[in-house]
């Protein structure tokens, strides 16, 4: 499904723009250098493969029929760059985040099931810890099946313990189900002013791209 190296994308991403204001921010910068990068890819933003269903992908590369889906979850983080400051905001909800970018998955193996879909990608960025650290052992949270820390695996049908609140699965309440079974590989995206004398919190970058085939 090689028809972009993702991580060579997210490599050459980092170097123009470690970090981001929000996660449109993000979707719009990687649109951006994918189209410098892949003469020809046909970069599309909010596409909906399904003209019957009010479905939208973050990005769909016409030229090679690989769509994309983008998270972007932060932890407080103030840092300028020449004249441009960057204020984050600490997330909180990572359950919801998670069940959000495992809804993802799920919906990239739709898109995939159209014949001229290619391949997709379901990519998390983040300065949080939490999201790649592995759980206490045993884990004992209700979004349990929906963790996607370093080394995980997520297949089959995933939902909710039964301990969630209704505040919690709100509009979510629907189990997630897998046609394949997904190892989990983190990488280093950035560091933020963590050589500096007055280290940042929360300046180390990762991302998890979740290749699904087509």
């Amino acid at each position: 499904m090689e028809v972009i190296e993702i991580d060579k994308i997210m490599a050459g991403l980092s170097r123009e723009r470690p970090v981001f204001h929000s996660e449109a921010d993000f979707q719009h910068a990687l649109a951006w250098h994918i189209h410098q990068a892949v003469p020809g890819c046909g970069v599309r933003l909010e596409y909906r493969p399904f003209q019957e269903e009010a479905m939208y992908v973050d990005l769909w590369l016409s030229g090679t029929g690989i769509a994309l889906e983008l998270k972007y979850a932060t932890q407080l983080l103030d840092h300028i760059d020449g004249d441009e400051t960057y204020s984050l905001k600490n997330q909180s909800a990572r359950d919801v985040r998670r069940y959000d970018f495992v809804k993802d998955i799920e919906r990239l193996e739709k898109v995939m099931r159209l014949e001229h879909s290619r391949g997709g990608y379901a990519i998390l960025l983040t300065n949080d810890q939490n999201y790649w650290k592995h759980p206490p052992n045993p884990p004992n949270t209700v979004d349990a099946a929906f963790r996607v820390h370093e080394s995980s695996r997520i297949d089959g049908r995933l939902a909710w313990s039964e301990r969630a609140g209704a505040g919690t699965t709100k509009g979510r309440h629907a189990p997630i189900r897998l046609g394949r079974s997904y190892k989990l590989q983190w990488r280093d995206y950035s560091r933020i002013g963590l050589s500096s004398a007055a280290k940042q919190r929360h300046g180390h970058f990762r991302y998890l791209a979740v290749p699904i085939p087509g």
